[in-house]
This record gives C-alpha cells, sequence and structure tokens, in this order.
C-alpha cells in the first residue's frame, strides 16, 4: 500500500487540500482529485503529487481516477444546495458511486468524511443526506471506514472567521442563549488521522467521531475569539424560531449568508459520543482551540 497512491477526492476543499500536504509530507504519492484540480503553490517538483480532474457524478471519471489507488478518501462536501447540485446528488449519489468503482477497482481501503450528528431521522436535509451517504458507502463497501468531525478550524477556515466578522457588530446575536455545546477539531488533526486510516497499520475499528480537547458552548467560543481580538461586545440571545425565519427569508438569495439547516445544526450538540473510535484509538492527540486559537486566527487577519 506504501507505494500506491492515496486518491482524495474534493483535494483542494478545506479538509481536503490539508490531507494532500500532509501526505505529500509524510512521503507518500497522492492524486488529488477535483473537478477544476490546481497544483498547490506549496508543492516541489519532485513531490509524489498528481492532480486530475474529475467530477464525483461521473462514473468513467471516478474509475479512473480511483484505479491502481491503494486507498481512497472521500472529502467532497456541500453544504448549501443550489439549483444544480443537491445534498443527495453529492453525499448519498456520490458518495456510493465513489465507494462501489472502488471496490470494483480494488480498493480496500477507503474513509467516507461524513460528521457527528449524523442521522436519517433529522429534520435537517444536510445533516439526513450525511447519514444516507454513509448508508450508501457500507452498501458497496462493508469494511469502509467512516469518519465524523466535528467543527472544524484552522488557518483561513469559514468557521473562527465568521465568528471573527460578528465581533465587528456592536452586539453579537446568539443562537438561542448560545449553549450548544461544540468540540471544535483543528484540521492538521483530522488529517493526521486520516493518513494514519489509510496507512498499513490502521485499527480495526471501522467509527471515527474526532473532536478537539475542548468542549465548549457557542458563547464560549465567542468569549474566546472577542478576548483573542481584544474586543468586548455584549452576546444577545435571539431564539431559534427567528433564525428559521431569517433562514426562510434568505432562502431565496444567491448563496444565502444563513439557511434553515444551519440553524437545525446549532440547535444539537456536536460533541463526540460514545462506543466510537476517537483520536485515542489512533494514538494521537486533539489540540486545544485556546492553544490554537492564535495560530489559527491572527489578529492582523480578523
Amino acid at each position: 500500500m506504501p507505494d500506491r497512491p492515496v486518491t482524495v477526492f474534493g483535494g483542494t476543499g478545506f479538509l481536503g487540500a490539508t490531507l494532500v500536504r500532509e501526505l505529500v509530507e509524510l512521503g507518500r504519492p497522492v492524486r488529488l482529485v477535483a473537478r477544476r484540480p490546481a497544483r498547490p503553490d506549496w508543492a516541489e517538483p519532485g513531490d509524489p503529487l498528481e492532480t486530475i480532474s474529475a467530477d464525483i457524478r461521473d462514473d468513467d471519471a471516478v474509475a479512473a481516477a480511483v484505479a491502481g489507488a491503494g486507498a481512497v478518501v472521500n472529502a467532497v462536501s456541500l453544504y448549501v444546495e443550489t439549483r444544480r447540485l443537491h445534498f443527495e446528488t453529492i453525499h448519498v449519489e456520490g458518495a456510493g458511486r465513489l465507494a462501489r468503482l472502488a471496490r470494483e477497482a480494488g480498493v480496500t481501503r477507503l474513509v467516507q468524511l461524513s460528521g457527528i450528528g449524523a442521522d436519517s431521522g433529522s429534520p435537517s436535509a444536510y445533516v439526513r443526506a450525511r447519514a444516507r451517504g454513509e448508508s450508501a458507502v457500507l452498501d458497496a463497501m462493508p469494511k469502509a471506514i467512516i469518519l465524523r468531525p466535528s467543527v472544524l478550524y484552522g488557518p483561513h477556515d469559514a468557521f473562527l472567521a465568521t465568528l471573527a466578522r460578528l465581533t465587528r457588530l456592536p452586539a453579537i446575536p446568539l443562537f438561542g442563549r448560545g449553549e450548544t455545546r461544540l468540540q471544535p477539531v483543528h484540521v492538521v488533526d483530522v488529517a493526521r488521522a486520516i493518513a494514519h486510516l489509510t496507512g498499513a497499520d490502521a485499527p480495526r475499528r471501522r467509527l471515527f467521531e474526532l473532536g478537539g480537547a475542548d468542549v465548549l458552548s457557542y458563547r464560549e467560543i465567542l468569549a474566546l475569539v472577542m478576548s483573542h481580538l481584544h474586543r468586548e461586545r455584549p452576546l444577545v440571545p435571539v431564539p431559534f424560531l427567528a433564525w428559521r425565519a431569517l433562514a426562510m427569508l434568505a432562502a431565496p438569495l444567491p448563496g444565502p449568508p444563513l439557511t434553515r439547516d444551519q440553524v437545525l445544526l446549532m440547535q444539537r450538540d456536536n460533541v463526540v459520543g460514545d462506543g466510537v473510535g476517537t483520536f485515542a484509538d489512533l494514538g494521537l492527540d486533539a489540540r486545544s482551540l485556546r492553544e490554537a486559537l492564535p495560530d489559527s486566527l491572527p489578529v492582523a487577519n480578523a
């Protein structure tokens, strides 16, 4: 397996790009797969890195991308539906297609990225699709590894950058009372976990949930960000009913700033559950948001 490439679908996304770099730095050959792939600026001429253009909706393109691979990682993500792209198409049909074609190509190691809280009975279309995607993958490849990270953060992320922008307001609206618990996990820590799971000595567990060292309420995370940025703002509770109404009003906009699924996600704790694989099972330690915040959200760029 070490001499055969790891094929990373979604290799230009936040997690996918971090994973590609982690694997290359380990000296492992990598295929970066995306609809519009680009060789990273950090890559050097001798790096074992290949870029492939493929759409997870295209059988032939996916089959070509997984041919001869030692392991496959599906880090393709879609957080907001559009007229052309739907959760079902990407997270269910696409994930199932990739697993089926990987199995047919003789790939024995597949890591499917999902998310903590994946539940086919969720009121969130996004969460339901994630859960059905897990099932589609396991139907095609029963020994695939399902990996559910909590909310990701790191340099140039969307999570902390959004919170930093909120701190510019005269008052910061909370989701409810801001009591939803999150376990933010650094993107590099998740990339290192995936690198381990695609290696020769991966554990036998098939379901992992990865969270950072801190379990914090949304209110506490905002307080940390404000303290880091040397800003002080009042935190104003806003009922979830009001947030859902705002999301409904924003829905017709192109690239809406708030969606119903995002509101629903904030109504449920996003922390590692019981009886699942964790960083400890991989012999890895997850860093603390409190300690990593200075490197993840430089004050100059806030």
